[in-house]
């Protein structure tokens, strides 16, 4: 187990990783920058980012089949995932899963109160898009987190931050 000390010292190593099919835009840029620690690109399983630290030992501990965060810019992107890309979204949470890995779907621009209301775009009907998102948090390990997308990058590094305290003061 490791020392508290040592914890508070390998959590200094914090590095997220970034999965490659997140486009380099504007946005995406400060996302990372509101981060305030160091990223790394590269392909994840599932989700689009996750972390990893550097153990005392110098080895590298990873969370990315552990935990991820699956981000959308709204609830017409999450629409069209339940709708024309409900495959591909559902083998996303399946690999999660099989991984026994915990995941975060964190929507931008959006609230409860606008999916019950139909808020949205998309022609998907509230209480489907509602029986969608409560469906995922009974099926797989995941947690539904709203926000504003200026609050993106923040909360992306407290998630895994937090998330990798836990297991390094527990790890053997």
């Amino acid at each position: 187990m490791l020392h508290p000390v040592e914890v508070q010292r390998v959590l200094e190593t914090l590095t997220v990783i970034v999965d490659t099919r997140e486009h380099p835009t504007a946005s995406y840029k400060k996302r990372l920058a509101a981060m305030g620690v160091p990223t790394q690109r590269r392909k994840l399983d599932f989700g689009d980012y996750s972390a990893f630290v550097t153990l005392p030992d110098g080895t590298e501990y990873s969370l990315e089949k552990r935990v991820s965060i699956e981000r959308k810019m709204g609830l017409d992107e999450i629409c069209n995932c339940y709708c024309q890309s409900r495959n591909r979204f559902t083998k996303e949470f399946e690999r999660a899963k099989n991984a026994g890995a915990k995941i975060y779907l964190l929507i931008e621009n959006s609230t409860w109160e606008m999916v019950l209301d139909g808020d949205y775009r998309s022609k998907m009907n509230p209480s489907a898009l509602t029986a969608s998102l409560f469906a995922w948090l009974a099926r797989y390990n995941c947690q539904i987190i709203f926000c504003k997308p200026h609050s993106t990058g923040t909360l992306v590094k407290e998630i895994l931050y937090r998330e990798m305290k836990e297991r390094l003061e527990t790890y053997e």
